[in-house]
């Protein structure tokens, strides 16, 4: 089974594919969203529940999402149908650093997949080419909560301390507004679920050719988490505004 294919199963109850929980994304999208009918751009959407919580929400807005997976963007489509505001949501299946718009966006978000467009910097210069006057950037990515292990830099990449993290996006042109860091609960949820969820369904279909396979990748997720970044990694989700030059 490829990797698409487990982290739709271990997503089945975490589709938010961020450590925040209900109350935190629709936080997040309210200031974000302060008028209701802006025009949002998510870049590396996944199943676009960003944008269908949103849209949900905002019965004026208008969202465009973009992603390099063919079935996460019909998942998405799918659900739009069903939830009624698929006239209001354009899905693209290409590269996130390829994607152009006649439009300009007042919300570009990207939630955990700045790894598609070479790190937290290069994603704000690529948010920026986005945004219309007046516009914002809805971000998440990692920190390190503490030094971390060669093996959890390994394992998850070579982040920054939080404070660093906030210094250099000032000094990259941006403006802080609100942000989030999530919490001891929110980080344990997400990976417990995720993790556990693989697991259940292993464990719910063990004639299945990759049912031992799978066993086996969320035990040893579980055991890299406990083990090796539990206690060092975070995550923080800001929204910012470009810096008046």
């Amino acid at each position: 089974m490829n990797r698409e294919q487990m982290s739709k199963i271990a997503h089945t109850h975490h589709p938010i594919k961020s450590p925040l929980d209900d109350g935190s994304v629709s936080r997040l999208l309210a200031h974000a969203l302060p008028r209701g009918d802006e025009r949002v751009l998510d870049l590396g959407c996944g199943g676009g529940e960003w944008l269908l919580r949103a849209l949900t929400t905002h019965p004026h807005l208008r969202a465009e999402g973009v992603d390099i997976s063919e079935s996460d963007l019909a998942e998405a489509r799918q659900k739009a149908v069903r939830l009624g505001i698929d006239d209001r949501l354009a899905l693209h299946c290409r590269k996130a650093e390829e994607f152009s718009s006649p439009h300009r966006f007042d919300l570009v978000l990207c939630i955990g997949s700045t790894h598609a467009l070479g790190g937290l910097l290069p994603t704000l210069e690529a948010a920026r080419d986005h945004l219309a006057p007046g516009g914002r950037v809805l971000i998440g990515d990692g920190f390190w909560e503490r030094d971390p292990s060669p093996e959890a830099v390994e394992v998850l990449g070579d982040f920054a301390d939080l404070a660093t993290t906030v210094d250099r996006i000032t000094a990259a042109g941006w403006t802080p507004v609100q942000g989030h860091v999530s919490t001891r609960q929110e980080l344990d949820d997400y990976e417990w679920a995720n993790w556990g969820t693989l697991a259940s369904w292993a464990l719910d279909h063990p004639t299945h050719p990759d049912g031992p396979e799978v066993l086996a990748w969320a035990t040893t997720r579980r055991a890299e988490w406990l083990r090796t970044y539990r206690d060092t990694w975070g995550f923080a989700t800001l929204l910012l505004r470009p810096t008046p030059s």
